[in-house]
């Protein structure tokens, strides 16, 4: 019967090391059955998995090797139950857990690793996706990230997620869960809402602003918030407000829209690595389509304001775009591209969004209310939008800044 080993080696990395151990593991006759290495901070860590049909000098071949190599060398014997655990394990299914943050605090990995005892994971890998910290002590420009591997059996992802939220709450700390899947570095269509996800403002409320109606419009807003009007009756109320305003004033606020923090990194890098995008909106397509002129969204879906003799008329062109319709596009937009629904990507803040955020393969809620938050799958509310990037799974050192 084969025997089978653990072959545990540690020590400060050096070129030629994987070359030794390997020559030692050739001269016992020992097969490979699998193997893991890593370096983290110039210190190597390896873990291989032989067979042996036979009994052979296979430890003191490695000791001798170990000692030529500067490596501390164990070889352990497998049970057949331990192997078969094992083996149950590494088919179990995986959850990706980001933590995100302008900075990290060290006492998040006990809590963590509480949290995910408590629901029988084992945290299998975690590895950086942020660049390294400056050394005069400044936080990073585009926040620290940690990302963690877990493995167990199924578990109450909704229970994991809720109580991910309230620790990340408690230590201003981002805590992202997906299931790992073939999709998540292979998505290809991204659809962000506008206002407050793309740019920092609301317009409307900046156009009733312009207009001397705030008060009458954010009354309209409250309105609708107390649930006595639904989202198209607020929002032709709202738009019955504006009329008579002034297209030199779209123009101003067009030329002057506030973009939310890493937006241009962002779609630098999307655009690089051959992502689809697109705006969905319950904004305008005045100020949509100034952002896909300054930022390369390839399509834009919004509401488009009725300007007549320069005058906007307080009237927009139907269909009005809710939160159904939102939905809707972005399955229309995956269909028309041969895509499915797992490789699509959808960021938004609002209420109005959570039927696009619930129907895309990722969802993220961007500095949404607690509300929207608690009802998403994904949430970053700590960095800029560019940490999309991070939830997609690339690494710092991947991107262009």
């Amino acid at each position: 019967m084969m025997k089978r080993c653990l072959i545990r080696a540690t020590g400060v990395a050096r070129p030629g090391q994987l070359a030794g151990l390997g020559r030692a593991l050739a001269k016992s006759g020992a097969r490979l059955l699998d193997i893991n290495q890593s370096v983290t901070f110039g210190m190597l860590s390896l873990e291989a998995l032989v067979g042996l049909d036979h009994d052979s000098a296979l430890e003191a071949a490695l000791s001798e090797a170990g000692d030529a190599l500067g490596l501390d060398v164990q070889a352990i014997t497998v049970s057949a139950e331990e192997y078969h655990r094992w083996s149950e394990q590494a088919s179990a299914p995986r959850l990706i857990l980001t933590l995100l943050a302008p900075r990290l605090p060290a006492g998040i990995l006990a809590e963590v690793g509480g949290l995910t005892a408590e629901f029988g994971l084992t945290v299998e890998l975690i590895h950086r996706l942020s660049g390294r910290e400056p050394l005069d002590g400044e936080a990073p420009e585009s926040g620290a990230c940690v990302e963690c591997w877990l493995r167990g059996e199924e578990t109450d992802l909704e229970a994991l997620r809720e109580k991910a939220l309230a620790l990340g709450a408690q230590h201003g700390v981002d805590i992202a869960l997906q299931e790992d899947s073939i999709w998540r570095r292979h998505r290809r269509l991204v659809c962000f809402d506008m206002d407050s996800t793309l740019i920092k403002t609301e317009v409307i409320d900046e156009l009733a602003r312009r207009h001397g109606v705030g008060d009458e419009v954010a009354e309209v807003t409250e309105q609708a918030m107390r649930g006595e009007l639904d989202f198209q009756e607020s929002f032709r109320a709202r738009m019955a407000k504006l009329e008579g305003l002034d297209e030199s004033v779209l123009v101003d606020i067009a030329a002057n829209l506030p973009l939310m923090d890493g937006v241009e990194r962002l779609m630098v890098n999307l655009k690089r690595l051959g992502y689809r995008t697109a705006i969905i909106s319950g904004g305008f397509t005045y100020f949509a389509r100034h952002l896909q002129e300054r930022l390369g969204f390839d399509e834009v879906h919004a509401n488009e304001l009725l300007i007549e003799n320069g005058k906007v008329t307080g009237e927009v062109r139907e269909p009005i775009i809710d939160a159904e319709r939102k939905a809707a596009l972005l399955e229309q937009i995956a269909l028309r591209e041969g895509l499915t629904l797992d490789q699509t990507i959808a960021v938004g803040d609002g209420a109005n969004d959570l039927k696009m955020l619930a129907q895309a393969g990722l969802g993220i809620a961007f500095r949404a209310k607690p509300l929207v938050r608690a009802q998403a799958r994904q949430a970053i509310s700590t960095l800029g939008i560019d940490a999309v990037l991070y939830l997609i799974g690339y690494r710092q050192i991947d991107l262009l800044e």
